[in-house]
């Protein structure tokens, strides 16, 4: 199965993808969707392009799921404000083709792929490159991304079947659990 990561960016948003077979990971793909070429006030331009981005992403590697980290609150409300946007056209592109989205925070990522949650970013870079085996580090969007396609792996399989023994249909969480979001 295939699992796409997304880590949404304004300027630069990574994309990730990896096989999974049992436990068994293999690197598909990774890179990142850049909008520096376009005017910073030119917003609606550079989130056609995330969107365009991302859906020329799903296209070319047919993932069945998708995961796509969860927006922390920085310090400028402004940033956190167009880094939200930035993640909306990335969620809005992969439910457009009707990709199952699985959302996990920073911190879930850190301690699936690194054991700690406070990982800096070499540390995620570094576990990425050794839990897929790849000749070298892979840059830090696309390892963040590439993060989260692992964390999906292991994660979301384990809470659908705890979706399904709680009597949820189909498989699909609820109640206190969101795809890997915690209220």
């Amino acid at each position: 199965m295939h699992i796409l990561g997304i880590d949404p960016g304004l300027l630069i948003t990574g994309f990730g993808v990896v096989d999974v077979d049992g436990q068994h990971l293999r690197y598909v793909a990774s890179g990142t969707i850049k909008t520096a070429h376009l005017d910073k006030k030119n917003l609606p331009g550079r989130l056609k392009v995330l969107f365009d981005g991302v859906c020329e992403v799903v296209q070319r590697y047919q993932p069945e799921a998708a995961s796509v980290e969860i927006v922390f609150v920085n310090v400028n409300p402004q940033a956190t404000l167009l880094l939200g946007q930035a993640r909306g056209a990335c969620i809005t592109a992969l439910v457009s083709t009707d990709l199952a989205v699985a959302e996990y925070t920073a911190l879930q990522m850190k301690k699936a792929v690194a054991g700690y949650g406070k990982a800096g970013k070499a540390e995620v870079q570094e576990m990425v490159m050794r839990l897929l085996k790849l000749p070298s580090l892979p840059g830090k969007d696309a390892a963040d991304a590439l993060g989260l396609a692992i964390t999906h792996a292991h994660v979301g399989a384990a809470m659908a079947r705890l979706a399904l023994a709680a009597g949820n249909s189909a498989g699909k969480a609820g109640g206190s659990y969101r795809d890997g979001r915690s209220r």
